[in-house]
C-alpha cells in the first residue's frame, strides 16, 4: 500500500526556525496538505489537486522539500517532486494575479498524464470517460461505479487518502523514506475485499520498464533511472509494463490486501532493499480510525470594538485573530452559528475553519480556535444538526471530528460533483439550505472567456445526502451568494462584466437563463434572458453579494424586508420588490450612517439577539481593502428611516416609509431629483449610460408634483410619460415628522407599470 519514489531529495529535516518572506500567502502554515489546481507539467493540471508534504518539519506543507500531488477527480497520483519553493504562488488567492494558477517548482520524480489513475474495473482500459468541456478536455469526477473520492483523513502529520474503486474502499498514505543513499516516495495502500480485478496507473516513463526480482521484491526499472518496487507480500499483484512507457499494477480480486509501492531514482537492488526494510505494509484502517491529536493547540482571545458614531445602527467588530501563531491569513469567506448562538464556525478563503466562542458573553471576549486547514478556497459554510459543511471549489466538505477532541480528523467529500477548471474566476460561493434539507451554492463563470463546463455560471442544488446535484439556473457571470425562498425561488446577484452591463439582483426560477452569453449554453440568445429585478450602477453598488431576509423582530422594524450585502462597498441595502403582472421589479436603498471596513459577502441574523452578523474579505476589486472581518450590525433602538416599498405607477413612482414624513418637505417637488438611463448588453465589459435618444448620459425626469398619503408615510412622485426603464435613480432631501433629516439615493428598475401600493388602483 505504499508507493515509494526515490528522488535526489536532500536530507530530511528542517530547522525549527521558519524563514518568513513577509508575504502572508507564503508564510502561512497550511497544515500537512494544501488543495489547489496545480500544474504539474506542460498541459498537465491536477484540477482538484491535494499537495502533500512528505518530509517532517515546522511550518506546514509549503515549508517542506518533498511533495506529491494527488488529484481527486481522476484518483491519480499526478506528480512527485523535490524543491525548496513548493509552488510558484501564482493565483488570485495567493498573489492576487488574474488568469494564473499555481505550478509546482522543483525537480520532478515523475508525473502521470491526465487520465484515470485506475483502469475501468474488470478491464485494462484507461480511456477517460469523463465529461468533455467545450475545449474537448476532460473535466469532473469519474463515474461513481468506476471510482469515487471519499475524503481525506489525518493522523499526526500523515495524510490518508480515502476513495473507492469499483465500489470498494481504498486507503492510501504517501510518505518518504531514505536508506543507503536512496530516497523514495512510498504509497502505502490498503484494499478492501474485491470481486473484480483492478489496475493502477503507477508512473509514466520513457520506453518500456524492465521487471526483475530481488529477494522476493519485484522492481520495474526504466532506462532513465526511474525505478518502482513492490513489497513482497502483494497478494498476487504484479507489474504490467507497456511499450509506450506506462507502468501499471494489476491487482487481482480477493480479500483484504495491504502493500507498499516505492518510486525512486536509483539502482534496483538498493530500492528493493529499502522496500524490504519496511516490512509488512501498515494497516491504514487502524491508523485512520484513531483520528489525529490536536495540532492547532493555541487559542487566541480578542475583544470587540465599535466603529463610528451610533445612529439607528452601530457597527461592532467580532475581532478576528489577525495575528496568530499559524500566520493564518484571516480573509473570511463564510460563517454560521451553532445551536444557542454563542459559538460560530468561520471559514477563510485560504482554507481554514475557525471556531469563535463568546458571542453572547458578558463582558464580551471572543476565543478563536483553528479546527481545519488545507481546503480549496472556501467561500461558504453551513451548520446542519451540529455538523459543519464548507463550500470549496472542489467539493462540499463535511468536517468530521472522529475522536471528539475539537479538531477535524476527516475531511469528508459530502458532494464531489464540482466541475473544476484552472480558471481563476470560477469561485464556488456561499452555502444555504432549504426546508427540505437541500444545499445550494453558486459557481462563477470564466472571466472574459466562454464557459467550458455546464456548471460555469450556475446555481447548483445538492440533495440532503450529498449523493446528487443539479443545475437550477444558469447564465451568471460572478454570482456571489444565494438566498433561498420558501416558495422554491431564489435571489442571486451578479456583477458587471462581459454580457452583464451592470450589477444586478435576480429573482431565480428553476430552468431559466440570466444573461451571460459567454456561459455554457447552446442556441440561447438575448431573447431567452430573464431580466433582473433591479440593475445597479457601479457608482451605487459595484459588487453586490448575498441577499437575505430580515427574519428578526429586533432589527429596527425591518422584519420581513430583503437585504443586499455588498462585497464592493461594504454597505447593506434594503431591497424593495414589487410584482407587476407576475414579473418582479423594484429598487434598492442603502441603510445610511454606517459602513463596514471590509466588503461583506455572507450574513445571518443571530438566533438570540436578532442582530445582523456579516463577514467578508478583500481578494479582488473592491472599495474596502481590509483583508477580512467579522461584524455585527446592531440596532440601537433609534428609528430606522429608509423606504421599505417602491411602486411604479402610470402617474409616477411611490415610496413608502416606516414612519411619518414631514408634509412640507416631503410634498415639495424640489426635494426630489429623478434621473433615468439604459444600458446595452454586449460582449464588452459593462456598459455606458444611455439616454432615451441613444446618446450617452442620463435623462432628467421632472417631478411635477408630490402627493402624500393620509397616514403621511407614503409619497407619490408625479412624473409625466411613465414607461419601463432599465435604470432610474431617485434622490431626495426631506424630513421626517419627528425632525430627522433624510438624504438618500435609490436605484430602481421598471419593467412594467402597475397599480400596486398606497396610490394604486387595486
Amino acid at each position: 500500500m505504499a508507493l515509494v519514489a526515490a528522488i535526489s531529495f536532500s536530507a530530511l529535516g528542517q530547522a525549527e526556525d521558519v524563514k518568513l518572506t513577509g508575504k502572508p500567502y507564503i508564510d502561512m502554515n497550511y497544515g500537512p496538505y494544501l488543495s489547489a489546481s496545480i500544474e504539474v507539467g506542460p498541459g498537465n493540471i491536477a484540477y482538484k489537486g491535494i499537495a502533500i508534504r512528505l518530509d517532517e518539519g515546522p511550518g506546514g506543507v509549503s515549508k517542506g522539500n518533498k511533495f506529491v500531488v494527488f488529484e481527486t477527480d481522476t484518483l491519480r497520483m499526478a506528480a512527485a517532486w523535490n524543491g525548496d519553493k513548493f509552488i510558484d504562488w501564482r493565483s488570485i488567492v495567493y498573489d492576487g494575479s488574474h488568469g494564473t494558477h499555481p505550478k509546482l517548482v522543483g525537480e520532478r520524480l515523475f508525473t502521470n498524464p491526465v487520465a484515470p489513475g485506475w483502469a475501468k474495473p474488470g478491464t485494462d482500459s484507461f480511456e477517460d470517460p469523463r465529461l468533455r468541456g467545450l475545449d474537448k478536455k476532460p473535466y469532473g469526477p469519474l463515474p461513481r461505479d468506476w471510482g469515487q473520492w471519499q475524503g481525506l483523513g489525518l493522523h499526526k502529520n500523515r495524510v490518508i487518502l480515502h476513495y473507492k474503486i469499483a465500489g470498494r474502499h481504498v486507503l492510501e498514505s504517501p510518505s518518504y523514506k531514505e536508506s543507503d543513499g536512496v530516497g523514495a516516495v512510498i504509497r502505502t495502500m490498503n484494499f478492501e475485499e474485491r470481486d473484480e480485478d483492478i489496475m493502477l496507473q503507477v508512473v509514466k516513463g520513457e520506453g518500456q520498464a524492465k521487471v526483475s526480482t530481488h529477494d522476493r521484491i519485484s522492481v520495474a526499472k526504466f532506462d532513465s533511472g526511474l525505478a518502482v518496487a513492490l513489497s513482497a507480500e502483494a497478494g498476487g499483484a504484479k507489474f504490467v509494463a507497456t511499450d509506450d512507457g506506462h507502468l501499471r499494477l494489476a491487482i487481482p480480486s480477493g480479500g483484504l490486501l495491504v502493500l507498499n509501492l516505492a518510486i525512486a531514482n536509483g539502482k534496483a537492488e538498493a530500492l528493493a532493499k529499502l522496500v524490504g526494510s519496511l516490512g509488512q505494509a501498515e494497516n491504514l484502517l487502524e491508523t485512520f480510525q484513531q483520528g489525529s491529536g490536536r495540532r492547532w493547540t493555541e487559542t487566541i482571545k480578542t475583544k470587540p470594538r465599535r466603529l463610528g458614531k451610533p445612529g439607528a445602527f452601530v457597527t461592532e467588530i467580532i475581532t478576528s485573530p489577525d495575528k496568530n501563531p499559524y500566520r493564518s491569513w484571516m480573509r473570511l469567506g463564510g460563517f454560521d452559528f451553532f445551536e444557542g448562538g454563542d459559538r460560530a464556525a468561520v471559514c477563510t478563503w485560504m482554507g481554514d475553519v475557525w471556531i469563535v466562542e463568546g458571542i453572547n458573553s458578558d463582558p464580551q471576549e471572543f476565543t478563536w480556535t483553528r479546527i481545519a486547514t488545507g481546503m480549496f478556497q472556501p467561500l461558504g459554510l453551513k451548520i446542519v444538526e451540529g455538523k459543519i459543511y464548507v463550500t470549496c471549489r472542489d467539493q462540499i466538505t463535511e468536517l468530521v471530528d472522529a475522536n471528539d477532541d475539537g479538531e477535524t480528523d476527516y475531511y469528508k467529500a459530502f458532494n464531489h460533483d464540482a466541475q473544476v477548471t484552472e480558471h481563476f474566476h470560477e469561485f464556488a460561493m456561499d452555502l444555504q439550505t432549504d426546508a427540505y434539507g437541500n444545499f445550494y451554492y453558486t459557481k462563477a463563470a470564466r472571466h472574459a472567456k466562454t464557459a467550458l463546463v455546464p456548471q460555469h455560471g450556475t446555481l447548483i442544488k445538492v440533495t440532503p445526502d450529498g449523493q446528487s446535484s443539479e443545475i437550477i439556473a444558469s447564465g451568471f457571470r460572478a454570482p456571489n451568494g444565494v438566498c433561498v425562498n420558501p416558495d422554491r425561488t431564489f435571489y442571486v446577484s451578479d456583477q458587471e462584466g462581459h454580457w452583464t452591463p451592470k450589477n444586478e439582483i435576480n429573482l431565480i426560477e428553476k430552468g431559466k437563463f440570466y444573461g451571460n452569453l459567454m456561459g455554457y449554453h447552446k442556441g440561447l440568445t438575448e431573447a431567452d434572458i430573464t431580466s433582473p429585478i433591479v440593475w445597479m450602477h457601479n457608482d451605487f453598488d459595484r459588487s453586490p453579494a448575498e441577499q437575505l431576509w430580515v427574519n428578526s423582530d429586533k432589527w429596527g422594524g425591518l422584519g420581513g424586508q430583503l437585504l443586499n450585502l455588498s462585497y464592493g462597498t461594504g454597505y447593506v441595502y434594503v431591497i424593495m420588490e414589487e410584482k407587476v403582472n407576475g414579473r418582479a421589479q423594484g429598487g434598492v436603498v442603502r441603510i445610511p450612517d454606517f459602513d463596514f471596513p471590509t466588503g461583506v459577502m455572507r450574513g445571518r441574523f443571530h438566533p438570540g439577539d436578532g442582530q445582523l452578523y456579516a463577514c467578508g474579505l478583500f481578494g479582488w476589486a473592491g472599495n474596502k481593502t481590509r483583508p477580512g472581518g467579522f461584524y455585527r450590525l446592531k440596532h440601537t433602538g433609534k428609528p430606522v428611516h429608509v423606504p421599505v416599498a417602491i411602486n411604479a405607477l402610470k402617474e409616477g413612482v411611490s415610496l413608502t416609509f416606516p414612519h411619518e414624513l414631514d408634509p412640507e418637505t416631503a410634498a415639495d417637488p424640489e426635494s426630489y431629483l429623478v434621473k433615468s438611463w439604459s444600458y446595452k448588453r454586449t460582449r464588452n465589459y459593462g456598459s455606458r449610460d444611455y439616454k432615451a435618444d441613444g446618446s450617452h448620459g442620463r435623462d432628467t425626469a421632472e417631478v411635477t408634483g408630490v402627493k402624500i398619503s393620509d397616514d403621511k408615510k407614503s409619497v407619490l412622485l408625479q412624473i409625466a410619460d411613465m414607461k419601463p426603464i432599465m435604470q432610474m435613480q431617485i434622490e431626495y432631501k426631506i424630513d421626517t415628522a419627528d425632525g430627522e433629516y433624510l438624504s438618500h439615493r435609490i436605484q430602481n428598475t421598471i419593467h412594467a407599470i402597475g397599480n400596486n401600493g398606497p396610490f394604486g388602483r387595486e
